[in-house]
C-alpha cells in the first residue's frame, strides 16, 4: 500500500533492525492484509508520527528475532501505545513493548518451537488447546489492567480490561492467522 494514502488504514509497526527480520516478521503480517484486501501501512517504530496515528485505525505491532531486541532501549518511542485510543495488536516483541509501556517487568525465558497452549475463554478466536508458535527469549509479567487468558505460568496472550489493547507471545503469523484477521475485523 501507498505510504501517502490518506484514508484510514491499520499502521503496521516494524521493530526489526535488519531487512531479514522484517522479511520474516512483518512481511508475513502484510500478506496476510494483501490477501484480505486490508489496508495497511507500515512504518519504523523510531519513524511514527502523529499523523501516522491519526490516520490508522489500528495498530500492529511486530515481532522480531530473538537477537534482536533494540527496541527494548528505545522505549520512549512507544509512548503513543498509552494513548492511542484505536485497537493494538502486539505480537511477541509487540506484547513486551505493550507490557513495558503498562508497567510489567521483563523476563528471561527462551521458549522456540511449537507448544500447546490452553485458552481459558476466547481469545480473538482462538479457545481451548491450540498449538501455537513461540520464539522468544524475553516475556513481560502480566501488567496492571490486564488479563491472561491462557493457563500457562508465562502470559502468552493478554489484553486490557478497558481498552482495546491485546499482546500475544507467540507468532500468529506463523501458525494461526485467523487471530490477526479476526483482530482486524
Amino acid at each position: 500500500m501507498e505510504d501517502g494514502d490518506s484514508f484510514k488504514m491499520i499502521l503496521i509497526v516494524n521493530v526489526c533492525r535488519e531487512k531479514l527480520h522484517y522479511l520474516e516478521f512483518v512481511k508475513p503480517i502484510t500478506d496476510i492484509f494483501e490477501e484480505n484486501n486490508k489496508p495497511y501501512f507500515v512504518k519504523d517504530y523510531k519513524k511514527i508520527t502523529k499523523k501516522d496515528l491519526q490516520r490508522a485505525d489500528k495498530a500492529v505491532i511486530c515481532g522480531t528475532s530473538l537477537m534482536d531486541d533494540e527496541f527494548i532501549n528505545n522505549l520512549p518511542k512507544f509512548a503513543w501505545v498509552k494513548f492511542f485510543d484505536k485497537p493494538i495488536l502486539g505480537i511477541c516483541a509487540g506484547m513486551q513493548v505493550i507490557g513495558l509501556m503498562f508497567g510489567s517487568k521483563l523476563r528471561k525465558k527462551t521458549e522456540i518451537g511449537f507448544f500447546k497452549e490452553e485458552f481459558k475463554r476466547v481469545f480473538l478466536g482462538m479457545e481451548r488447546k491450540q498449538e501455537v508458535y513461540h520464539l522468544h527469549n524475553f516475556y513481560v509479567s502480566l501488567p496492571r489492567g490486564f488479563e491472561k487468558f491462557t493457563k500457562s505460568e508465562v502470559p502468552q496472550a493478554i489484553k486490557h480490561t478497558e481498552k482495546e489493547i491485546y499482546g500475544v507471545l507467540f507468532h500468529p503469523e506463523v501458525r494461526q492467522k485467523d487471530l490477526i484477521n479476526v483482530f482486524v475485523k
